[in-house]
């Protein structure tokens, strides 16, 4: 799994979402524009979207390798 290009793009996925989870809570926490902090939360939904799609994706061609 670890020799697998595309386990490391799944993990940058995770991480990205992560980073932008972190922008939006201190984009909220701060008392920032609310319409910004909106945005900020639907940019991690896309970007959730995207890591799921891919994790879901690696494990359905890993169990059709196998």
């Amino acid at each position: 799994m670890v020799n697998d290009p595309f386990f490391y793009v799944i993990i940058a996925a995770c991480l990205l979402v992560a980073v932008i989870l972190a922008w939006g809570l201190s984009t909220f926490q701060a008392g920032g524009d609310g319409k910004r902090s909106n945005k900020i939360m639907q940019l991690r939904i896309a970007a959730q979207f995207v890591a799921v799609v891919l994790i879901v994706a690696f494990a359905y061609f890993k169990s059709k390798g196998s």
